[in-house]
């Protein structure tokens, strides 16, 4: 086994002295602190340059855009109105006298000339069998008086009776004739008493609560009636618009007073804003309620699936027109100002300047623009709390809404 040399006897480059290794440490650790130090700060330097410089650009605003867009609008004047039933009818009995039966259902529709009730008729067949036998008395001796007045004539004219008995036979003959017409006018009220017994429906409708029940004594005309009859089909529509619209209202009225088939459409709807029924308007009426300042407008629904009911109230409108070829937005464009309504038109730049704009008529959310606006121009619906003139915008939705 061989012994290594001694140190001494060692080559020069392998041997680090110790007292060189401790200074060689230190001097590397100052460097890299150093390049440490340089290395932050260029990178603290590029971030200051960075958010300066992101601090100079201007910062867009989130607003949500439209498209102004061209089509046909439907101009409709909108009211508040109530349900009126287009006819109603309290039936009353014509005679008096015990009520035998009521003939119907309370609720129930019931046709014109239905029989609803049915009063005592003994006592007037009994008054119409009376009439009846005067008659026939006042016959015969109409008919006596005829065959002796044919007798005396011939007398008269052989001389060998006087002329003031022909005069007297005469007389007897026009007072029987005048008799029996009596009499059988009092046959055909007799026989009119009678048929009032039976209580028929004068019109089509709904029968209402029973106001007498069977059994007890009715007179002719009483006030409560038996039934109140109400007609829901067609049914009517009372509203009132303010008296500014008379001149929008004016040629549909004198339209519909020529010909019923040009009246104008008028539809109901709910509080919801929904469709109940679709009409068309009767009457405007011809005189102004000086107190509200508004007009009165009736309008015809034939109600087929009885949406609409007696005292309902409904909002109403009417359509007066169709503009062609109109410029639309969503109503929250619109804005007011100072100056008098505005919008934000978003420019090729994608900044907003403000337009002033001419508002119309505005139609499930979406407002006609009268003036100011061209079809395809791009206008903010959302967002205008954080514009001002020349602001960069960016739209916040997907995709830009449109007023189609």
């Amino acid at each position: 086994m061989e012994t290594p040399p001694p140190a001494s006897q060692r080559p020069p480059s392998l041997v680090m002295k110790p007292r060189l290794l401790l200074p060689l440490l230190v001097l590397l650790g100052i460097v890299a602190v150093v390049a440490w130090r340089l290395t932050a700060a260029r990178a603290s330097a590029q971030s200051a340059t960075a958010a300066a410089a992101a601090a100079r650009a201007p910062r867009s605003v989130p607003v949500v855009i439209a498209d102004a867009v061209e089509r046909d609008v439907p101009v409709w004047l909108s009211g508040i109105g109530a349900v009126q039933a287009y006819n109603t009818v309290t039936v009353r009995p014509r005679v008096g006298g015990t009520l035998d039966s009521v003939n119907f259902s309370e609720g129930q529709t019931v046709a014109a000339g239905d029989v609803i009730a049915q009063i005592d008729p003994r006592p007037y067949r009994a008054a119409l069998d009376r009439a009846i036998a005067q008659k026939a008395q006042y016959d015969a001796q109409l008919k006596n008086a005829r065959l002796e007045l044919v007798r005396i004539r011939s007398l008269v004219a052989s001389n060998a009776e006087s002329r003031q008995l022909l005069e007297q036979n005469e007389a007897a003959v026009a007072q029987y004739e005048a008799l029996s017409a009596g009499a059988q006018a009092a046959i055909d009220a007799a026989r009119l008493d009678l048929d009032f017994t039976t209580v028929r429906a004068p019109i089509a409708g709904r029968t209402g609560v029973r106001r007498v029940d069977a059994g007890n004594i009715v007179t002719a005309g009483q006030p409560d009636g038996l039934v109140v009859l109400t007609q829901i089909q067609p049914v009517s529509v009372v509203f009132t618009l303010p008296q500014r619209h008379l001149a929008a209202l004016r040629p549909g009225a004198q339209k519909a007073a020529a010909d019923a088939a040009s009246r104008l459409i008028v539809q109901a709807l709910d509080d919801q804003g929904g469709v109940l029924a679709d009409g068309r308007l009767d009457l405007v009426d011809n005189q102004i309620d000086a107190a509200t300042g508004t007009l009165r407008l009736k309008a015809t629904f034939p109600n087929a699936s009885l949406a609409l009911w007696p005292g309902q109230f409904v909002s109403a409108r009417v359509l007066v027109e169709t503009r062609p070829h109109a410029v639309v937005v969503p109503t929250p464009v619109v804005q007011n100002g100072l100056d008098g309504p505005f919008a934000y038109v978003v420019t090729g730049s994608n900044t907003v300047e403000p337009r002033p704009v001419k508002p119309g008529p505005v139609l499930d959310g979406y407002t006609l623009i009268e003036s100011g606006l061209l079809p395809g121009e791009r206008v903010v619906v959302d967002g205008h709390a954080k514009l001002k003139p020349g602001s960069l915008v960016r739209n916040a939705e997907h995709g830009a809404r449109s007023a189609e």
